[in-house]
């Protein structure tokens, strides 16, 4: 008892310190996850907490199972309607870039430091993946809201990407050690019958458990974990029919996320906690593997890897990737700099040594490194990068708290609660009239908080700021209301009127009204058009916000969008 007892006591401060310490990377602008991986070097042998830990086996049943929910948790978040704006370049960038990406890098370390050509390649596999945990949990604490094309693009290549370099890797390590065995047909055959059968169990599984949770009628908790075991049952299965359970668990977390039959927030709540315990426990047994002294011997090489990946190898995969789509090139170096690597090339690391190849420890020391110069160089930089590449857009004033509120079998409304920022828009009105400056917004104030007393809204009589507002509304309508509550062009953040201009115009406008009233010039087969139309023929892509073409000394620029289509349009003048 009493070894068990210190086992949960060193655990327990070990997690509880590393969340606490998640707040000075927040502010320092850091991966939450690198606080995690320290925490967990700091108590390894060579740390004050002088832990010997080298059991390579459960960091290795530990890596999988967290990369598992995390996927899943990932693809609840992820809804279809963004597959329309980011899965061609997402699905190109996690199947070309991955294996451009591994070729550089392996050629690189074959060349510069005279390793086996195999070895090189091995190298390039692990690091070639973006890491889902790490590209999801900085967006998430980032105060950068990048536009959607963007950020649509890391979130899905991030979930696809996993599959490929897990197959890239093990079918290395079979190359390196049975190599009569392993041919480019059998490699082949074998990466279609993993996408197949992966997208098949997922599509499966998913259908299953949304079916099941839709008609057990189970309280939200017991939902999350049908969720949860559902989904681990069907990346087990489908990894035992020589299938990709990364693939598929994303596949059936999409799927059930998508399964709009039951209110999803309260479960989403559950899942983001199990995905969060799930990355920080990885974290930690990861950084207590490795030892700082044996990073030190190769730190050379990790660096120039690291370095090399950053600079040449992820812009060459990303550029030749997204070009050919008419990608911005502004938004295709932001991606190319947002390449962040995480617990997945650790994870991937560990199969060589699992299957005891020669060096294999070494090449873990080197991967190690690698995705550690990844989160202190690239992480910190993004905000910085988002503004300086202008891929970011104006905070819209995202609601404090929001909930579904279910009325029969598929039909919902939304409850929203803002808080009234300096000098918002609807400071100064009243209840009743503060959402009248939005567009048909299908909503109505139910209650008013102001400094911890609730009151009815007929019972005040104007909006300060401070004051908390719960609202009612249509949910495919509600996000009208974001920029109301925003506060006015606040320090430090992007300025609406600067960055969408002086007017806000409806998408269906025709664009010849604007072009007698302002003297916009126009294309003859244009005038008839709408504005909508003109700004999507224009661009040549889906729109999304924060798109903007010139006319003459103009520019229009897309203040809102809904599934690919723009509904306001902001006008800049000259």
């Amino acid at each position: 008892m009493g070894e068990i007892n210190t086992f949960i006591l060193g655990a327990g401060v070990l997690v509880l310190a590393s969340i606490l310490l998640s707040t000075f990377s927040a502010r320092l602008g850091l991966p939450l996850l690198l606080i995690f991986l320290v925490m967990g070097m700091l108590a390894g042998e060579d740390g004050p907490g002088g832990v010997d830990f080298d059991d390579f086996s459960t960091a290795f049943l530990v890596g999988n199972l967290a990369l598992a929910i995390i996927l899943l948790d990932g693809g609840l978040r992820t809804r279809f309607t963004t597959f329309r704006i980011a899965l061609k370049p997402a699905a190109i960038l996690a199947t070309w870039g991955v294996v451009f990406t591994a070729l550089l890098v392996g050629a690189f370390a074959a060349l510069v430091f005279g390793i086996d050509w195999r070895y090189g390649l091995l190298l390039g596999g692990m690091v070639a993946s973006t890491d889902a945990a790490a590209v999801f949990s900085l967006l998430q604490q980032s105060t950068v809201q990048l536009n959607e094309r963007v950020r649509s693009t890391l979130e899905i290549e991030s979930g696809l990407n996993d599959p490929l370099a897990v197959f890239l890797v093990l079918g290395l390590v079979g190359l390196i050690l049975e190599p009569g065995d392993t041919g480019p047909l059998a490699m082949l055959l074998s990466l279609l019958q993993q996408f197949v059968l992966g997208c098949l169990g997922g599509l499966l599984g998913g259908w299953l458990v949304a079916a099941m949770g839709e008609r057990a009628r189970l309280a939200e908790g017991l939902f999350a974990l049908l969720i949860a075991s559902g989904g681990l049952v069907v990346f087990a299965g489908t990894n035992q029919l020589g299938g990709s359970g990364f693939l598929a668990i994303y596949v059936l977390g999409l799927v059930v996320g998508n399964w709009r039959h039951r209110p999803l927030d309260p479960t989403l709540k559950a899942m983001d906690g199990l995905a969060w315990l799930s990355q920080g426990t990885m974290f930690l047994l990861l950084g207590l593997l490795v030892s700082p002294t044996e990073l030190t011997q190769h730190l050379d090489v990790a660096l120039a890897v690291a370095f090399f990946l950053i600079l040449v190898a992820r812009p060459a995969a990303i550029f030749s990737s997204l070009i050919p789509l008419r990608f911005p090139w502004r938004e295709t170096a932001f991606i190319a700099w947002n390449g962040l690597r995480g617990a997945v090339p650790i994870v991937l690391a560990i199969f060589p040594v699992m299957a005891g190849l020669e060096d294999s420890r070494l090449l873990f020391d080197v991967v190690f490194a690698v995705v550690l110069v990844s989160l202190l160089v690239q992480g910190p930089t993004l905000p910085w990068a988002a503004r300086l590449l202008k891929v970011a857009v104006p905070s819209q004033g995202a609601p404090l708290e929001r909930r579904e509120l279910w009325h029969g079998r598929s039909g919902t409304v939304e409850l929203m609660q803002f808080e009234v920022g300096a000098n918002a828009p609807v400071v100064g009105s009243g209840p009743q009239q503060m959402l009248k400056p939005a567009r048909d917004p299908h909503a109505a104030p139910v209650l008013l908080v102001r400094r911890g007393w609730p009151r009815l809204p007929s019972q005040t009589r104007q909006i300060q700021s401070g004051d908390r507002v719960w609202v009612i509304g249509d949910p495919d309508k509600l996000d009208q209301l974001f920029p109301l509550f925003a506060p006015k062009e606040p320090a430090g953040e992007l300025a609406e009127t600067e960055f969408f201009g002086e007017f806000a115009v409806r998408g269906e406008a025709r664009a010849g009204d604007l072009a007698e009233v302002y003297g916009v010039p126009l294309a003859p087969g244009e005038r008839d058009r709408t504005l909508a139309e003109v700004l999507t023929a224009r661009l040549g892509r889906v729109p999304v916000v924060g798109d903007g073409i010139h006319v003459g000394r103009f520019r229009l620029v897309v203040r809102e969008a809904r599934e690919g289509t723009v509904t306001r349009v902001g006008l800049k003048l000259p």
